[in-house]
Formats: C-alpha cells, sequence, structure tokens
C-alpha cells in the first residue's frame, strides 16, 4: 500500500492509507487501549470496504454510501461508532495534510434513547437467587455477583475491576470501591447492604488463602481457575441464571441488573438525584429515562378512552 496522500486528478491515483500511516494515527488518539483499538479497527473496516469497490480515492459521497452499507448491516451503536472513528481519522489526516475531511457533517446513526433491555421484576429476581446452589464457591460466586449488581447497579466492568481490597468502610458504611466507566481511578463506591455483604464475605472464605489484592471474582474452571473474570464472562454467568431459573429473552441481560436497581429505587421512594447517585451518572437526563419510562407505566390514557367507548 502507498502513503496516504492528496493529490491532483491529473496525477494516477494510489492507494490512500497505508500500515504506518494507521500506526500514526493510532499514536494520535488521546485515549484508553480499548478506545485506540476501536478506533483503528473501525478505520481498517472501511479500508477493507473501499478496497472490495476498488476505490482508490474516497469522497464524502464514498462515506455517505458506507454509512447507509453500516445502518443495513449493523446496529445503530455500531454505526455510530465506526462514524465516529471516521470523523476523528480524516479530521487527524486534514490537520496533517495528508487528506480532507470527508467525513465532515455525515452524520451517522439515531440512538434511540429507550432502554434495549427490561427490567426484572422483585418476584424474578427473588426467584433466580433462590435457584443457585450456594453450597459450591461458583454459586456463590454468582449470587453475590447478582446481589451486588441488581442492588448497587454495577456495570460489569466495574465488577470486573474490582479486587477484595476495594471493600472498605466509608462513613460507617461497608462499600465497594469501583472504577466507573471512563475514570482512571476507584473513587466512587457503593454501599454493601447487609445480605450482599455476608454473601461477598461467604464467597472470598469459600476461596480458601487468597491476599487483599486478588480480583474480587474468579474464574472456578479448571482451565482459568483463579483468573480474574472478563467482561463477557460476567455478562454469560449471569445470563446463565437467569435462563436457570427459566428467564430465557433476549431482551434480559446483565444490564438488566442495573435498570432493576434503578428501577425499584424510583418505586420505593428513592428519589431522581439518589438514582442519578447510585447509577453514576453525569448526566441526569441519562436518569429521567428510568422516570419517563415508569411515569408511561402508570398512565391509565387507553383504560380512560376505552371505558368512555366500550
Amino acid at each position: 500500500m502507498g502513503t496516504l496522500t492528496v493529490i491532483p486528478s491529473n496525477i494516477q491515483e494510489k492507494p490512500f492509507i497505508s500500515s504506518h500511516l494507521l500506526e500514526k494515527f493510532s499514536q494520535y488518539i488521546d485515549g484508553k487501549p480499548r478506545t485506540v483499538e476501536s478506533y483503528t479497527q473501525a478505520i481498517k473496516q472501511f479500508y477493507k470496504w473501499i478496497q472490495d469497490k476498488d476505490i482508490t480515492q474516497p469522497t464524502r459521497a464514498d462515506i455517505l454510501v458506507y454509512r447507509d452499507h453500516l445502518r443495513t448491516t449493523h446496529k445503530p451503536n455500531t454505526t455510530q461508532n465506526y462514524i465516529i472513528a471516521l470523523h476523528q481519522f480524516f479530521r487527524w489526516t486534514a490537520q496533517e495534510g495528508f487528506y480532507p475531511d470527508i467525513a465532515d457533517n455525515v452524520k451517522g446513526a439515531k440512538i434511540d434513547q429507550e432502554h434495549k433491555k427490561d427490567p426484572l421484576t422483585v418476584i424474578q429476581i427473588k426467584n433466580i437467587l433462590a435457584a443457585i446452589d450456594t453450597t459450591t464457591t461458583q454459586g456463590k460466586r454468582d449470587y453475590a455477583i447478582i446481589g451486588i449488581s441488581v442492588t448497587g447497579g454495577t456495570r460489569t466492568i466495574e465488577l470486573q475491576r474490582a479486587n477484595i481490597e476495594d471493600i472498605r468502610i466509608a462513613e460507617n458504611n461497608k462499600v465497594l470501591y469501583i472504577q466507573g466507566k471512563g475514570r482512571d481511578e476507584k473513587t466512587e463506591y457503593i454501599k454493601l447492604s447487609q445480605p450482599v455483604e455476608k454473601a461477598l464475605i461467604s464467597y472470598i472464605k469459600s476461596r480458601g488463602d487468597i491476599n487483599p489484592g486478588e480480583p474480587l471474582f474468579v474464574s472456578h474452571s479448571d482451565r482459568n481457575e483463579g483468573k480474574r473474570l472478563t467482561t463477557r464472562s460476567i455478562s454469560r454467568l449471569i445470563k446463565t441464571r437467569f435462563i436457570d431459573a427459566g428467564y430465557n429473552d433476549d431482551r434480559l441481560s446483565a444490564h438488566s441488573l442495573r435498570h432493576t436497581a434503578a428501577t425499584l429505587n424510583l418505586l420505593n421512594g428513592g428519589s431522581l438525584q439518589d438514582t442519578q447517585q447510585l447509577l453514576r451518572h453525569q448526566n441526569v437526563n441519562t436518569t429521567l429515562i428510568y422516570v419517563h419510562n415508569l411515569e408511561r407505566a402508570k398512565n391509565q390514557s387507553e383504560k380512560r378512552i376505552s371505558e368512555v367507548i366500550f
């Protein structure tokens, strides 16, 4: 592949991306390793697409066609992330004088702000927990994970990053310090209710002689015994526990526990501000989605209209 250049129309066209240029772009991105990897993979996907189309000097029109292609083959969130990566890439190429910003003002996908996953009911949560065999170390772990997730509104990444030493005391409360989404340090915490604390301690004790610096949640399979769980593993084990209790629904996932925490808090007297703090939302508008959903559920408009007609 040749080096990316902006060339006059009378000069023979060359492939516009080189591995060297992509490496320079990766170094330019000011983000966490996962962000750098995501952006790099998105640009590679775009390059593969233009190769398949025999496009050597892409234009804004090509970006629009590619965007429409993504809309038909990928979920809105994925499409949006790919277009954001192209925005960053071509903004950078223009700044460096390599290639014009052909992605400027290209819109991605419209993201529906409504939740894609459903919350669980109190009965469902109780049934899920009751179905777990807590006589085994693995069962104790899964019980603790679900308990802490549904009371603390945790994300899988927060559970994955937690260590045993992160269980501490704050303002006379037993808490778990967590490294939240987009955070570099464990500066936030969730309070551990007595049943959740009991479940966590039972799980930790069942692991035997361990040190405080070890991961809070680890694998107990023969192949990965003692290794820190991945976010994917946490999501999978939670989903398995749902299915074991008879709840095999595509709209129920590990993230449903976070939705459940918010919903139950609001239903049982928690304020909007309480719930925002519980979920660690930076923008209160994100929390307002839960309020809107509850207000819609309580809205009896259809029943009132039906009673008038029928």
